[in-house]
Protein backbone atom coordinates (compact mmCIF):
# COMPACT_ATOMS: atom_id res chain seq x y z
CA UNK A 1 0.00 0.00 0.00
CA UNK A 2 1.96 3.11 -1.09
CA UNK A 3 0.73 6.16 1.11
CA UNK A 4 -0.10 9.55 -0.45
CA UNK A 5 -1.44 10.95 2.70
CA UNK A 6 -1.16 14.77 3.20
CA UNK A 7 -1.47 14.64 7.05
CA UNK A 8 1.51 14.18 9.29
CA UNK A 9 1.85 10.27 10.24
CA UNK A 10 2.82 11.14 13.52
CA UNK A 11 0.46 13.92 14.19
CA UNK A 12 -2.49 12.44 16.33
CA UNK A 13 -6.19 13.00 15.46
CA UNK A 14 -7.84 16.01 16.31
CA UNK A 15 -11.21 17.10 17.14
CA UNK A 16 -11.05 18.78 13.43
CA UNK A 17 -9.54 15.69 11.83
CA UNK A 18 -12.28 13.98 13.89
CA UNK A 19 -15.06 15.68 12.72
CA UNK A 20 -13.54 14.95 8.68
CA UNK A 21 -13.31 11.55 9.73
CA UNK A 22 -16.77 11.19 10.76
CA UNK A 23 -18.15 13.60 7.38
CA UNK A 24 -16.01 10.92 5.28
CA UNK A 25 -17.47 8.29 7.29
CA UNK A 26 -21.10 8.99 6.92
CA UNK A 27 -20.31 9.41 2.93
CA UNK A 28 -19.01 6.26 2.77
CA UNK A 29 -21.90 5.02 4.57
CA UNK A 30 -24.48 6.24 1.38
CA UNK A 31 -22.30 4.38 -0.63
CA UNK A 32 -19.18 6.54 -1.96
CA UNK A 33 -16.18 4.68 -2.08
CA UNK A 34 -13.87 7.31 -2.33
CA UNK A 35 -14.97 8.82 0.75
CA UNK A 36 -13.53 5.79 2.46
CA UNK A 37 -10.48 5.89 0.18
CA UNK A 38 -9.53 8.87 2.03
CA UNK A 39 -9.62 7.40 5.38
CA UNK A 40 -7.22 4.87 4.08
CA UNK A 41 -4.89 6.97 2.87
CA UNK A 42 -5.07 9.21 5.95
CA UNK A 43 -4.84 6.15 8.26
CA UNK A 44 -2.45 3.39 6.41
CA UNK A 45 0.86 4.29 7.37
CA UNK A 46 -0.39 4.84 11.40
CA UNK A 47 -1.80 1.05 11.15
CA UNK A 48 0.89 -0.52 9.23
CA UNK A 49 3.41 0.77 11.78
CA UNK A 50 1.36 -0.48 14.65
CA UNK A 51 0.06 -3.63 13.21
CA UNK A 52 4.42 -4.18 12.29
CA UNK A 53 4.78 -3.74 16.36
CA UNK A 54 2.46 -5.78 17.08
CA UNK A 55 3.60 -8.78 15.37
CA UNK A 56 6.82 -8.14 15.38
CA UNK A 57 7.22 -8.84 11.61
CA UNK A 58 7.33 -6.28 9.04
CA UNK A 59 7.03 -8.19 6.30
CA UNK A 60 3.65 -9.05 7.20
CA UNK A 61 2.32 -5.67 8.49
CA UNK A 62 1.09 -4.49 4.82
CA UNK A 63 -1.04 -7.50 4.12
CA UNK A 64 -2.62 -7.21 8.11
CA UNK A 65 -3.16 -3.87 7.58
CA UNK A 66 -4.72 -4.53 3.92
CA UNK A 67 -6.94 -7.29 5.91
CA UNK A 68 -7.95 -4.68 8.50
CA UNK A 69 -9.19 -1.98 6.08
CA UNK A 70 -11.18 -4.37 4.28
CA UNK A 71 -12.61 -5.54 7.64
CA UNK A 72 -13.50 -1.88 8.57
CA UNK A 73 -15.19 -1.45 5.22
CA UNK A 74 -17.16 -4.29 5.25
CA UNK A 75 -18.22 -3.28 9.01
CA UNK A 76 -18.83 0.68 8.34
CA UNK A 77 -22.62 0.33 8.59
CA UNK A 78 -22.32 -0.22 12.14
CA UNK A 79 -19.91 2.44 12.74
CA UNK A 80 -22.26 5.47 15.16
CA UNK A 81 -19.58 7.63 15.47
CA UNK A 82 -20.16 7.25 19.63
CA UNK A 83 -16.06 7.19 19.18
CA UNK A 84 -13.19 8.42 16.72
CA UNK A 85 -12.87 6.84 13.38
CA UNK A 86 -9.44 6.01 14.40
CA UNK A 87 -9.82 4.26 17.89
CA UNK A 88 -12.26 2.25 16.07
CA UNK A 89 -9.62 1.52 13.31
CA UNK A 90 -7.16 1.19 15.75
CA UNK A 91 -9.59 -1.77 17.34
CA UNK A 92 -9.75 -4.03 14.08
CA UNK A 93 -6.23 -3.33 13.61
CA UNK A 94 -5.46 -4.78 17.01
CA UNK A 95 -8.10 -7.64 16.91
CA UNK A 96 -6.69 -8.90 12.78
CA UNK A 97 -3.14 -9.09 14.42
CA UNK A 98 -4.12 -10.88 17.24
CA UNK A 99 -6.05 -13.05 15.19
CA UNK A 100 -2.78 -13.52 12.76
CA UNK A 101 -0.85 -13.85 15.64
CA UNK A 102 -3.08 -16.90 17.34
CA UNK A 103 -3.73 -18.66 13.98
CA UNK A 104 -0.37 -19.78 13.12
CA UNK A 105 0.53 -20.50 16.30
CA UNK A 106 4.06 -19.49 16.68
CA UNK A 107 6.75 -16.63 18.53
CA UNK A 108 6.23 -13.80 15.63
CA UNK A 109 10.05 -12.86 14.66
CA UNK A 110 12.20 -10.31 16.05
CA UNK A 111 10.98 -7.34 14.83
CA UNK A 112 14.91 -5.53 14.93
CA UNK A 113 13.49 -2.64 13.83
CA UNK A 114 11.88 -1.74 16.63
CA UNK A 115 10.91 2.07 17.08
CA UNK A 116 12.32 4.90 15.87
CA UNK A 117 14.52 7.52 17.33
CA UNK A 118 12.05 10.11 17.87
CA UNK A 119 9.51 7.04 19.30
CA UNK A 120 12.02 6.19 21.16
CA UNK A 121 12.21 9.54 23.37
CA UNK A 122 9.29 9.13 24.74
CA UNK A 123 9.48 5.75 26.21
CA UNK A 124 13.20 5.56 27.92
CA UNK A 125 14.80 7.25 30.75
CA UNK A 126 15.46 10.61 29.86
CA UNK A 127 19.44 11.23 30.15
CA UNK A 128 21.79 14.15 29.70
CA UNK A 129 23.10 14.23 25.81
CA UNK A 130 26.55 14.91 25.29
CA UNK A 131 28.87 14.71 21.78
CA UNK A 132 30.89 12.70 23.45
CA UNK A 133 31.37 9.06 21.75
CA UNK A 134 30.78 7.44 25.39
CA UNK A 135 27.18 9.19 25.46
CA UNK A 136 26.58 8.06 21.87
CA UNK A 137 27.40 4.35 22.63
CA UNK A 138 25.05 4.55 25.98
CA UNK A 139 22.24 6.09 23.97
CA UNK A 140 22.36 3.06 21.06
CA UNK A 141 22.56 0.74 24.15
CA UNK A 142 19.27 2.42 25.57
CA UNK A 143 17.86 2.45 22.41
CA UNK A 144 18.64 -1.66 21.88
CA UNK A 145 17.67 -2.17 25.23
CA UNK A 146 13.73 -0.72 25.64
CA UNK A 147 13.51 -2.62 21.86
CA UNK A 148 13.95 -5.92 23.57
CA UNK A 149 12.39 -4.96 26.94
CA UNK A 150 9.33 -3.97 24.90
CA UNK A 151 9.68 -7.24 22.53
CA UNK A 152 9.32 -9.44 25.58
CA UNK A 153 6.34 -8.26 26.94
CA UNK A 154 3.14 -10.09 26.78
CA UNK A 155 1.08 -9.07 24.14
CA UNK A 156 -1.61 -7.46 25.88
CA UNK A 157 1.05 -4.89 27.99
CA UNK A 158 3.23 -4.46 24.77
CA UNK A 159 -0.23 -3.11 22.66
CA UNK A 160 -1.21 -0.88 25.35
CA UNK A 161 2.14 0.45 26.00
CA UNK A 162 2.58 0.89 22.22
CA UNK A 163 -0.93 2.62 21.85
CA UNK A 164 0.28 4.70 24.68
CA UNK A 165 3.51 6.35 24.37
CA UNK A 166 3.80 5.56 20.36
CA UNK A 167 0.47 6.51 19.27
CA UNK A 168 -0.25 8.53 22.08
CA UNK A 169 -4.21 7.46 22.58
CA UNK A 170 -5.53 8.62 26.10
CA UNK A 171 -6.37 5.82 28.40
CA UNK A 172 -10.12 5.74 27.15
CA UNK A 173 -9.24 5.30 23.65
CA UNK A 174 -6.94 2.64 24.75
CA UNK A 175 -9.42 1.07 26.67
CA UNK A 176 -12.07 1.18 23.79
CA UNK A 177 -9.12 -0.25 21.10
CA UNK A 178 -8.06 -3.18 23.42
CA UNK A 179 -12.07 -3.74 24.66
CA UNK A 180 -11.21 -3.65 28.40
CA UNK A 181 -11.67 -1.26 31.10
CA UNK A 182 -9.49 1.77 31.67
CA UNK A 183 -8.47 0.44 34.78
CA UNK A 184 -6.90 -2.60 33.15
CA UNK A 185 -5.27 -0.35 30.62
CA UNK A 186 -3.58 1.56 33.75
CA UNK A 187 -2.70 -1.43 35.16
CA UNK A 188 -0.63 -3.15 31.98
CA UNK A 189 0.44 -0.30 31.33
CA UNK A 190 2.20 0.32 34.37
CA UNK A 191 3.66 -2.93 34.74
CA UNK A 192 4.82 -2.35 31.03
CA UNK A 193 6.69 0.69 32.54
CA UNK A 194 7.81 -1.71 35.33
CA UNK A 195 9.54 -4.19 32.90
CA UNK A 196 10.92 -1.71 30.88
CA UNK A 197 12.29 0.25 33.86
CA UNK A 198 13.60 -2.70 34.86
CA UNK A 199 15.73 -3.21 31.94
CA UNK A 200 17.46 -0.31 32.12
CA UNK A 201 18.39 -0.27 35.70
CA UNK A 202 22.02 -2.05 35.25
CA UNK A 203 22.94 0.87 32.20
CA UNK A 204 21.62 3.88 34.83
CA UNK A 205 23.18 2.65 37.96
Amino acid sequence: MESHDTQDAGDRPGSGVEKSDLELVRRAQRGERGAFDLLVLRYQHKVVKLVARLLRDPTEAEDVAQESFVKAYRALASFRGDSAFYTWMYRIAVNTARNTMASRQRRPVEYEGGLSEGEQAVMETRLRHTDTPEASVLSEEIRATVNRAVEQLPEDLRTAIILREVEGLSYEEIAEAMECPVGTVRSRIFRAREAIDRSLKPLLD
